[in-house]
């Protein structure tokens, strides 16, 4: 592709906002588009009336929920925006707004620093290999220290940042930024909210600081060019062209994060922080080339960010509107759509046509007639698109790789009001697992009752509350509950043979398996188990060996035990006999359920419970109260490390069923001034007496 540093594809930014909750994210993205001239007045998070925070309930909670998609345009280059949500009960809005960006602005307080959700953000980021951009934010506040943010980024996150603009005085004396780049300073005017930009020379008394700080920056990008290797170990002014396209070398390739300050409250250093997007991030053209794998063989296939190829494309996000019903937010890889023409999702072979395309401002739209490479839109009301499809214009055969989202750990029991809520309900709850990957819908077989499950307490909050006001539903719902799994213990070999006459007509079928425990480590991808076929078509037709891996691995969606998931378990074919008369594949799925339900039940089933990460910031006279605690709770401590000058930081892991009503505990124990984050971290075998609780109470319920 012709790769034209002035073509429309080379001024794309497709960037997101992301990190910590509370650290500025909404409040810089809403900066950003009243600089860009997109908002002629900015609203604040606490006032309720931020533009990307459209939804009543991010209002009223002053927290991002939804990531919203914005686009504005900055000194011609089109900067597409996603702010995401900081609590890490929505990370599924972070991890699949990561999957589609070419770049990330990674938004750090200047007085907390690297808090435990931007270290989750991050790593997220780190998954998906996007360049990033480090912004320290709240420069103003008491207790902002730039130095001790950076140092913490580089022994938590990254040893790759390095800052390129310098605050001009700090907490209430904070004027202005000085760029390293230009060597300018910058002072923003107050009474035009920042928009009009000072530059003058850097005061004296910080010109040897700003000038030590440069040499140590020319001395790290050097490496990304020769040329400007040479002129600096030579002593000769470096270009200011030169240095910024070596910036853009070394972020681009995932080895140089650039560092920036400001206040985006005070309208402080944002004009800096667009240029560094647009000079420093990639564009869809820089992003080479996206790597999917062909349907059929699996081979690697490669795609160019190239308007006139094949069109390839994945459905990121589903979001049901009250205006125009289903939308299916798009990333365009490759090629162009246009409104009327067809897709063929890749995923099911299903075909749909594109009715309506829609540009999205937040909550606001906008009519589009095509979508190119590089572009993000949604699509109106295509029926059968789901989160992480691949679609393409039918003339190229490729799977884009999915997204990983974490279990849900959480369920609460939901039933309606009224009778005339019911119906309604299931319609409502429908809906929302449509948008929403973490959120769960199932019945429990053994209570009757309607579970709903999610990724915390907050996340299932709002899903109730969005009950009420958007659908109109009343709903009771119960406590809490954990969403415990199985998994077995031994290895087991298990066989069933089916033999049986079903409307006159004989059904014959002969299994063998062997079933053995997997650790953790050695699953594959987000596989939860895995099946091994070892037998050849001697024994069982080819034709009955997709049926039989079907109903193995359906079979442990219903342990032995709790009737929950199985997950780790390893499952080989190693024997079977049919009868070219009598055996079909009904046949071959009975006996297979058969077997592997006999088999688990000899295995030594376990009940598994979700472990959560609990990071606990705390200052040092609660210290010892919150380790008990903890200690108490079955839970381990990873880290102890100093936060700030009066802060502790404490990671641990623990249950989750003993974390129900912390957020009382802590306040308690610390008189209300400790903070904490709870995060998903793994599955693991539970004690034998959480096992008999477990049992007892569910056995309580069939009784």
């Amino acid at each position: 592709m012709n790769s034209d540093a002035d073509s429309p594809l080379s001024k794309i930014r497709n960037i997101g906002i992301m990190a910590h909750i509370d650290a500025g994210k909404t409040t810089t993205t809403e900066r950003i588009l009243f600089y860009t001239g997109f908002l002629h007045k900015m609203g604040e998070v606490h006032d309720g009336n931020a533009f990307t925070d459209w939804m009543e309930q991010e209002r009223e909670r002053g927290i991002t929920i939804t990531a919203a998609t914005v686009t504005s345009i900055w000194n011609n280059y089109q900067i597409n925006i996603i702010d995401t949500p900081g609590h890490v009960d929505f990370t599924a809005e972070v991890e699949r707004s990561l999957r589609v960006l070419d770049g990330a602005v990674g938004v750090f307080c200047a007085v907390g620093g690297v808090e435990p959700q931007s270290e989750t953000v991050w790593h997220q980021a780190d998954r998906y290999k996007v360049p990033r951009i480090a912004y320290v934010n709240k420069m103003d506040r008491l207790g902002a220290d730039y130095d001790r943010v950076i140092q913490m980024i580089h022994e938590r996150l990254t040893p790759n940042a390095h800052p390129i603009n310098i605050p001009i005085g700090k907490e209430d004396s904070f004027e202005g930024v000085i760029d390293l780049v230009t060597m300018k300073a910058w002072h923003f005017d107050p009474l035009t909210s920042g928009s009009d930009v000072q530059l003058s020379p850097i005061p004296d008394e910080l010109f040897p600081a700003a000038h030590k700080m440069r040499e140590s920056l020319l001395e790290t990008v050097s490496e990304f060019s020769d040329e400007l290797m040479m002129l600096f170990l030579e002593g000769e002014d470096i270009p200011e062209d030169m240095l910024k396209a070596a910036i853009r070398k070394g972020t681009i390739s995932n080895r140089f994060v650039p560092v920036l300050c400001g206040s985006s409250l005070k309208n402080k250093g944002l004009q800096l922080l667009l240029d560094a997007v647009c000079d420093f991030l990639p564009s869809p053209m820089d992003i080479a080339v996206t790597t999917g794998f062909d349907p059929q063989t699996h081979e690697a296939k490669n795609i160019a960010p190239n308007p006139d190829d094949p069109f390839v494309a994945m459905a990121f996000k589903v979001q049901i509107d009250k205006y125009v019903g289903r939308l299916v937010y798009i990333r365009v890889y490759s090629g162009t759509i246009k409104k009327g023409t067809f897709f063929v999702n890749q995923t099911d072979g299903k075909r749909e046509r594109v009715s309506r395309m829609l540009q999205m401002m937040s909550n606001r739209k906008n009519d589009l007639d095509n979508l190119h490479a590089g572009d993000i839109g949604a699509i109106v009301g295509a029926k059968f698109l789901s989160t992480g499809d691949t679609i393409t214009d039918g003339n190229i055969d490729i799977l884009l790789s999915k997204m990983h989202f974490p279990d849900s750990v959480i369920s609460i029991a939901i039933e309606p009001k009224t009778k005339a809520d019911q119906e309604n309900l299931g319609l409502a709850l429908s809906r929302l697992e449509e948008e929403d990957p973490t959120f769960r819908v199932h019945i429990d077989k053994d209570s009757g009752q309607t579970l709903i499950s999610g990724m915390g307490e907050l996340h299932l909050d709002i899903i109730v509350d969005r009950l009420r006001r958007e659908f109109g539903v009343a709903a009771n719902v119960g406590n809490p509950q954990v969403s415990y799994k199985e998994t077995i213990t031994s290895s087991v070999t298990c066989s069933e043979t089916f033999v049986r006459d079903m409307n006159g007509k004989g059904n014959y079928a002969a299994v063998k398996f062997r079933l053995s425990p997997i650790a953790q480590k050695d699953l594959v991808d987000d596989n939860k188990n895995l099946f091994i076929n070892r037998i050849s078509a001697e024994h069982i037709p080819l034709e009955y060996h997709k049926a039989i891996e079907e109903a193995a691995l359906n079979t442990l969606s219903d342990g032995p035990l709790i009737s929950s998931n199985v997950e780790r378990v390893k499952i080989e074919l190693i024997g079977g006999d049919f009868n070219p008369v009598d055996s079909n594949e009904l046949a071959f799925r009975i006996a297979t359920g058969m077997a592997i339900g006999k088999g688990l039940r000899e295995a030594a089933p376990v009940i598994m419970e979700p472990v959560m990460l609990l990071t606990v910031l705390s200052p040092d006279d609660f210290v010892g109260d919150i380790i008990s605690d903890i200690n108490s709770k079955r839970g381990k401590i990873d880290i102890m490390r100093r936060h700030s000058e009066y802060q502790q930081e404490i990671v641990a892991e623990v249950p989750l069923s003993e974390l129900f009503g912390y957020s009382t505990r802590i306040r308690s124990i610390s008189q209300g001034r400790a903070i904490y984050t709870l995060e998903f971290k793994k599955y693991e075998i539970s004690p034998l007496s959480v096992q008999n609780a477990v049992l007892k109470r569910i056995r309580g319920y069939l009784d």
